[in-house]
């Protein structure tokens, strides 16, 4: 492979090891490490160090693959600078930045002076590159993972003071690190070019953090412009292909001299894209769909990105500085806690969670290594070297961090995670919160396929004046987890929910939260709080509903008919299958009656398209159609 030159042949090898990443990630999720450790392995093993797979040789002809995926992880980063997360906590929110700045740079420079002679490519350099080397070091230590904190966070349905500040500090830093980033690299061209400190440089790194700024406003509006064209797949090469732009501009600029200074004009592509992902999404109307397609592309993006990086990662330099790594990891450490000390001192705040802040901030991605990266291309004597380092202690925060991070937001008390599915007790029930016509109604149909049903309201006046005899209507006079719990439903298979949205929204995470429940059912009042249940309920929205219905009817009456229960001689059924002895066995091998057809199989919240070599696992629910008896036969086989 050494001696391949052709780039086909080369984006045809790398197509195989990115597969194998694939494989080695899904590998590392189940043994509950980071994806993207095991997108880093991969690339590793394939790379010039251990199978030799890709020569050094060729690494440089992935360089635009790289920089297609730096530039969308900077649209990333600016993209998840929501107004809206930091606006609540904004004076504790700079402060913990403020603070966690001057510590890491502070500590983590004088940690690179110190050492110096422990880092084999340091010992040869003259003491104003080394000071170049520990700026730029320390600088790639202050960046945050917005990525990881904001995938654990949605995992845990995470919300309150200490989760904010954690989210709104992790994703501002990005930002943050990138000018700051900028601003080392200028200064450590200047150090390395032996060029004296005057105002007219000071005034050079400021002209080109706003060159920055303005091109990043500019290219913000072609991404509206992209964002407004038909088709995913056209808008998602075209935001590849105008971040490579990005990156082409840069190195053009980097070739101009200004003001007759001995320095290029030095112009960051990641704060380009930063400011770019911001505009798009606080400043225009495709905020949405903008953040729809990068969520789309992310993992393949991360997932090639990653797998390069593994495959660039100079083991061999690696090996001779693991303890300098394991000895910066505690550096960095030791700086964010010293930070948030600091910045939580000067906002003068002692809440409960304060002291914990440090462990919120120890994931490093993304933007870390795509900094490294920057570094490994622009200094090119000693930046590999360095780039390698901080990679390796980037993988190890990496390992460490999301773990802590999900230990110390249930610490706080600031999780919201789905308590445990109560047990089938082999009668089906369901709860129906709210009584009118619709809600009587639909009692009374659950009743008639020998469904236990229960109407519960909130009003003492309807349950004074009940003049109905069944369904058995109860009384709730407020919303509390005891109130649920006086209504047995840890039993209930379903709920449906028909109140306001308010009273809705509160009962669904009582019920997400202490019982478990998971097919709860809400007629939406208002459309545009279609987003509060997401996650917590299935949410219908009584107009849409009507036209989907009708569209079904016009487009596939049969279905419709079924749907809706106007074929009595079949129905339609929801079975969850806990047979331990069908478990792994294949569709085609179990004897289902004639009259019963599989139509899909969802597991894990992921839908199958079942077919007849599909193996069943416990826990899978199979929606099934065929008549009342051979559906009741179905139930009784998938049952325990």
């Amino acid at each position: 492979m050494g001696s391949m030159s052709a780039l086909p042949m080369l984006l045809a090898a790398l197509l195989i090891i990115v597969f194998a990443a694939q494989k080695m990630g899904n590998l590392f999720s189940q043994l509950k490490l980071p994806l993207i450790s095991g997108f880093l392995a991969t690339g590793i093993i394939a790379g010039p160090f251990v199978l030799d797979f890709v020569h050094t040789d060729n690494i440089p002809q992935f360089l635009f693959l790289g920089q297609m995926a730096l530039a969308f992880i900077g649209f990333a980063a600016g993209a998840e600078l929501e107004r809206q997360v930091i606006q609540g906590y904004f004076r504790s929110i700079v402060s913990i930045i403020s603070g966690l700045v001057i510590a890491v740079l502070a500590i983590g420079i004088t940690a690179f002076i110190l050492i110096q002679d422990k880092i084999p490519f340091m010992v040869s350099l003259p003491q104003k590159e080394i000071l170049a080397v520990a700026m730029l070091g320390a600088t790639i230590m202050i960046a945050r993972s917005p990525s990881s904190a904001l995938a654990i966070i949605k995992e845990l349905r995470a919300h309150g003071p200490f989760t904010h500040k954690v989210l709104g500090a992790t994703v501002l830093m990005d930002a943050v690190v990138i000018i700051i980033f900028a601003i080392s690299v200028s200064v450590a061209d200047v150090l390395i070019e032996g060029a004296a400190f005057n105002i007219s440089l000071f005034i050079f790194v400021v002209f080109e953090i706003l060159l920055d700024i303005g091109l990043g406003i500019l290219i913000g509006l072609l991404l509206r412009l992209i964002m407004a064209l038909p088709f995913l797949l056209i808008q998602g090469t075209l935001i590849l292909l105008l971040g490579l732009s990005i990156f082409f501009l840069s190195a053009k600029l980097h070739n101009l001299h200004l003001f007759e200074l001995p320095i290029g004009l030095f112009s960051e592509p990641l704060l380009i894209c930063l400011i770019a992902g911001f505009c798009v999404t606080n400043y225009s109307r495709m905020a949405f769909d903008f953040r729809h397609i990068l969520e789309k592309m992310s993992p393949g993006i991360f997932l090639l990105f990653f797998t390069l990086v593994g495959i660039e990662l100079q083991i061999d330099t690696l090996g001779q500085v693991w303890k300098i790594v394991l000895l910066l990891f505690a550096v960095r450490l030791v700086a964010i806690f010293v930070g948030c000390f600091v910045g939580t001192t000067i906002a003068q705040e002692r809440s409960p969670g304060s002291l914990l802040l440090g462990f919120g901030f120890i994931t490093q991605a993304g933007v870390s290594v795509g900094l490294a990266k920057e570094v490994a291309v622009e200094f090119s004597v000693w930046g590999t070297e360095l780039a390698t380092l901080s990679i390796g202690v980037i993988v190890l925060n990496q390992i460490v961090g999301p773990p802590i991070l999900k230990w110390v937001i249930n610490r706080v008390g600031e999780s919201h995670t789905r308590a445990t599915k109560p047990e089938f007790d082999g009668v089906r029930d369901a709860i129906i919160f709210g009584v009118e016509g619709q809600s009587i109604k639909l009692a009374r149909q659950l009743e008639s396929h020998e469904w236990n049903v229960m109407l519960v309201t909130l009003s003492k006046e309807i349950f004074a004046n009940k003049t109905v005899e069944s369904p058995h209507i109860e009384l709730m006079p407020e919303i509390t987890e005891m109130a649920l719990r006086d209504l047995n439903i840890e039993q209930v298979e379903s709920v449906v929910l028909m109140l306001s949205d308010e009273e809705n929204l509160t009962i669904c995470e009582l019920i997400y939260e202490k019982f478990g429940t998971e097919n709860v059912i809400v007629r939406l009042q208002d459309p545009n709080n279609f987003e509060k249940f997401h996650g917590l309920a299935l949410a219908v929205n009584p107009e849409t509903a009507m036209v989907s219905l009708l569209d079904q009817f016009v487009r596939s009456p049969f279905i419709a008919s079924l749907l809706l229960g106007m074929d009595p001689d079949e129905d339609f059924m929801e079975i969850e299958m806990n047979n331990p002895d069908l478990n792994g066995v294949a569709i085609r091998d179990i004897h289902l009656p004639h009259d019963v057809l599989i139509l899909s199989i969802s597991r894990h919240g992921n839908r199958l398209v079942s077919h007849g070599y599909t193996r069943l696992e416990i826990g899978d629910h199979i929606a099934v159609v065929g008549l009342p008896d051979s559906l009741a036969e179905v139930e009784v086989r998938f049952e325990p």
